[in-house]
């Protein structure tokens, strides 16, 4: 297939782009800035040209706004990147014939589900962040009626900043760290998402899809393995999320169900133990390389 990837130099841009392709498509990665192939996907005319000239057969689109407290005091540039930019591809692919794949999060829920979300839950994000994903799902959803929304949570890559090498960069400075033990969800790593994605894509999947790895764990857990695996001997203490006050609200339990995405395709995501510990085996190898 031909495929048009969005945000192509972001974390799960560039594993999305490495795994269609070693899947045999052929794939144009785009971004708004740092590529040969620069695309916004908030101006109309950059994306009438990117499909007429590539001629897609599908969009999968990994560029939107992440920086979740920084939208609570930047709700227009959040709103334009997450919400106006979806409507903009999804006008243009009804017009064109082309499906859309479109990255979206657990932050839509509110966290006050004592069980893994569903794609039938009903959406209440509680921060500006979560409003204005929530806003780019309903305008895809207004746009096209084949569309393909993945939502995911807690995204870990190789590819820029991400709470695991945060945590070790803090790791290797202080003695102890403290780290929030009372918010629930589950590490997802963007090489597992790529190949989901890429997976979803292939079985012509239509709707909503959930996506993250197996298992649940709290920021305080997800610390503490990373830590012991690499050996070293800082003290991970837990407290509250109150013990950080953050402009932006957080879901205290915001975990995934999968089991839409397994009866699709027939495939069960890997334990986030598992690929935690893959993830970190590669850093440390990368590491080694470099010293």
């Amino acid at each position: 297939m031909r495929i048009l990837v969005t945000g192509a130099r972001g974390m799960l841009g560039q594993d999305v782009v490495n795994t269609l392709e070693m899947n045999g498509h052929e794939v144009w990665g785009t971004d708004i800035v740092s590529t040969e192939e620069t695309l916004d996907i908030t101006r109309p005319d950059q994306i009438r040209y990117a499909i007429s000239s590539f001629r897609p057969e599908w969009i999968v689109n990994c560029a939107a706004y992440t920086n979740v407290d920084g939208a609570e005091g930047h709700e227009e540039e959040a709103f334009l990147l997450n919400a106006k930019g979806p409507d903009m591809l999804a006008l243009a692919c009804r017009k064109s014939s082309v499906r859309l794949l479109h990255i979206s999060t657990d932050y839509v829920f509110d966290g006050t589900k004592n069980a893994p979300y569903s794609e039938e839950d009903q959406p209440c994000p509680i921060n500006v962040y979560g409003v204005s994903k929530l806003a780019g799902e309903n305008a895809i959803r207004h746009q096209m009626t084949e569309y393909l929304i993945v939502r995911t949570q807690w995204l870990i890559g190789h590819h820029g900043r991400n709470f695991v090498s945060t945590i070790l960069a803090a790791a290797q400075m202080k003695e102890s760290i403290q780290v929030v033990n009372d918010q629930w969800g589950c590490p997802t790593f963007s090489h597992d998402l790529a190949k989901a994605v890429a997976l979803l894509m292939e079985v012509d999947a239509r709707g909503i899809f959930h996506v993250c790895n197996r298992g649940k764990a709290t920021w305080y857990d997800l610390a503490c393995k990373a830590i012991e695996y690499v050996g070293l001997g800082t003290r991970v203490v837990p407290v509250d999320t109150a013990a950080f006050p953050r402009p932006a609200q957080r879901p205290l339990h915001s975990i995934l169900s999968t089991k839409k995405f397994t009866k699709k395709t027939g495939k069960v995501m890997p334990l986030w133990q598992a690929s935690l510990e893959t993830h970190l085996r590669e850093l440390l190898q990368h590491a080694k390389g470099s010293a």
